[in-house]
């Protein structure tokens, strides 16, 4: 079953988390790790304009696991927390449902 992780956090520096994604996901690109986020949408909450939701979708539960594990995703999430203003919040969802409509 798909799977995804929604990621709540807040920052005043989302032009240097976007940087660190883009980096992230060209090295793990580069060496051809399988497994990894399949896709990644970014919300911004209107109401409050520091407040982001990150979507992360995963082929299966197993590999966000396998994911997380890999030492670079947690070198990532080092760097992430240092730009944050609060505790980021995670919550894991399998992929009931998906569509593409229009």
């Amino acid at each position: 079953m798909k799977f995804a992780q929604i990621i709540d956090f807040e920052t005043e520096r989302i032009e240097e988390v976007r940087e660190l994604l883009r980096g992230y996901e060209e090295r793990v690109r580069a060496q051809g790790r399988s497994g990894g986020p399949v896709a990644r949408t970014l919300l911004r909450d209107r109401a409050n304009p520091n407040r982001y939701l990150a979507v992360v979708e995963f082929e299966s539960h197993e590999a966000a696991r396998a994911n997380s594990e890999a030492a670079e995703t947690n070198e990532l999430a080092q760097a992430l927390a240092a730009l944050m203003t609060r505790p980021t919040v995670y919550t894991d969802c399998d992929v009931v449902d998906r569509q593409n409509v229009g």
